[in-house]
């Protein structure tokens, strides 16, 4: 039987190499008059807006904000990671989710101090022990966040919760924030029950 760590590994892309590292400066300096690798540069967010102000003393390259389910026609459920014990409070008060509802995820981040390559959310769902699902998102590559755009948001692919009788009930989920050179930004266990209708 698979551990959780295994289970929270991404899936590898045969012949995929990740490519060289290089600081947000050499990353502006690179081929400067070369116009689709502009675009590119752009579309990552290397800009001239000055960065935001980071604390130096803290290292991490990506700090995941908040979480939240989203679902259409009700207020957002928003777990603010900032918030001292609130990944704790994640596995020991689970949110209610109604059988059939179409809902997604959505994530606020911040990344500082280099560029961010290929962050994804890793997810396993245990209902009683066994492992009922697992799933992959790939959230992609961001530079540091800038006076301009503060904070990032990704929002999740919709997905659709179990219904029926014997899909009602409490379920046991591991999460897991990671990038290609499979660094962990954040890794918490949750739980949520789905029920006949919301609570």
């Amino acid at each position: 039987m698979a551990s959780q760590d295994d289970d929270l590994q991404a899936s590898k892309t045969e012949g995929y190499k990740i490519g060289e590292k290089k600081t947000v400066e050499e990353y502006a300096k690179l081929d400067q008059n070369d116009e689709s690798l502009n675009r590119w540069k752009a579309s990552l967010g290397i800009s001239s807006s000055p960065p935001i102000p980071v604390d130096p003393s803290d290292q991490r390259c990506c700090v995941i904000k908040s979480l939240a389910l989203e679902v259409e026609g009700r207020p957002d459920i928003t777990i603010d990671l900032t918030t001292p014990g609130s990944l704790e409070t994640l596995k020991s008060k689970p949110f209610t989710i109604k059988e059939g509802a179409k809902f997604r995820m959505k994530a606020k981040f911040v990344v500082q101090h280099d560029v961010l390559s290929g962050l994804k959310y890793l997810q396993v769902v245990k209902r009683k022990g066994i492992k009922v699902g697992k799933s992959e998102e790939m959230i992609g590559s961001y530079a540091p966040n800038t006076e301009e755009k503060p904070v990032y948001e990704k929002k999740f692919e919709e997905d659709e919760a179990p219904s029926g009788m014997l899909a009602r009930g409490h379920y046991e989920a591991a999460s897991r924030f990671a990038d290609d050179d499979n660094h962990d930004y954040l890794r918490f266990d949750w739980s949520f029950d789905i029920a006949k209708d919301w609570k």
